[in-house]
């Protein structure tokens, strides 16, 4: 997105974003109509079709993943989220935060204009608490306080299945709590391999 226009993956993902909903659609008793989970519809029904027009595995990866992840902001409401939450939404996003940011201010359209306010203004906080955080932590490139070969190490075991499940542990409590110094770290990977059924 030179120059901070939107590219091919976002018009792709802006065009095909709501392409869940007519397989979604289901009529409550008193009429009001929902879509629910036509992101997760929307993002498979996007990838089959871009697949068959034979679009590139990179742009079929990007304009999915935007399409499954257009809805995730609603969550944030009012901007209650926890910086955990902030945290897993950078890390969901992955690359394409800069385009999910840009499909999901083009969605939050609304006639009404104190509603369009309100949801600029939450996004507004999302966008300047990820950016505080990414400034205080590394968000683009989250990693638990300790790598493979520490968890090896500290545990006295060799490569395997455990070393996975201790790195994963790792990283959701990075998740969940920040940063973590490396001894805070190597204790929670013991008391982690201490509970841990065998």
């Amino acid at each position: 997105m030179p120059g901070g226009g939107a590219d091919f993956v976002s018009r792709f993902a802006a065009l095909m974003h709501d392409v869940g909903k007519p397989r979604t659609r289901r009529f409550q008793d008193d009429g009001t109509v929902t879509f629910h989970h036509h992101d997760v519809v929307g993002a498979k029904i996007t990838r089959k079709r871009m697949q068959t027009l034979r679009f590139s595995n990179d742009d079929i990866d990007a304009v999915s993943h935007l399409v499954e992840l257009h809805l995730r902001f609603h969550g944030y409401g009012s901007g209650g989220w926890t910086d955990s939450a902030v945290r897993r939404y950078v890390r969901d996003a992955g690359g394409q935060l800069e385009r999910l940011h840009m499909l999901t201010r083009a969605d939050c359209t609304t006639r009404n204009k104190r509603k369009a306010d309100r949801l600029r203004r939450t996004y507004d906080d999302l966008e300047a608490r990820i950016e505080r955080l990414g400034k205080e932590e590394e968000l683009a490139s989250i990693r638990p306080g300790l790598d493979g070969n520490q968890i090896m190490a500290i545990l006295g075991i060799g490569p395997g299945r455990a070393v996975g499940e201790a790195y994963q542990h790792l990283l959701e409590l990075r998740m969940d709590h920040g940063p973590m110094p490396p001894d805070d770290a190597e204790a929670a990977l013991r008391a982690w391999w201490s509970d841990r059924p065998v």
